[in-house]
């Protein structure tokens, strides 16, 4: 059974950090890409963040570069996001998932964008809240 699962999200006031946890079980950890995306409340979803576990290739969204690191480690089948600087726009459902094309990070960074549709298993979403 193929499972996502995050973990780390919160209650934090603006200006704090998380690390987000995303372990993973069922498929081949090594064969994909590992994506970060939040929903908040009446917006859609984004893609923020992607890592190659092929050759740690990596994209950031515009509004969180320089402040969130994204991060793998396959011996762990596990990928983390660690969020600095944390702002109350910053506060959503944040979710991973996996996609099967390794070079998913590059994509997004020639595109400037994080599709949905590229990515195969979510997990079930950690809510981050930042209060001012």
């Amino acid at each position: 059974e193929v499972q996502l699962v995050e973990s780390g999200g919160d209650l934090v006031q603006a200006g704090g950090s998380l690390r987000l946890s995303c372990t993973a079980s069922g498929f081949t950890f090594d064969d994909y890409a590992i994506g970060w995306f939040r929903q908040a409340p009446g917006k859609e979803r984004e893609g923020i963040s992607c890592i190659s576990n092929s050759d740690g290739s990596t994209f950031y969204k515009d509004s969180i570069e320089g402040r969130f690191t994204i991060s793998s480690d396959s011996a762990k089948n596990t990928a983390y996001l660690q969020m600095n600087s944390l702002k109350p726009e910053d506060t959503a459902v944040y979710y991973c998932a996996a996609g099967p094309k390794l070079s998913l990070p590059t994509i997004a960074t020639y595109f400037g964008v994080l599709e949905t549709t590229d990515f195969e298993f979510w997990g079930q979403g950690t809510q981050v809240t930042v209060s001012s």
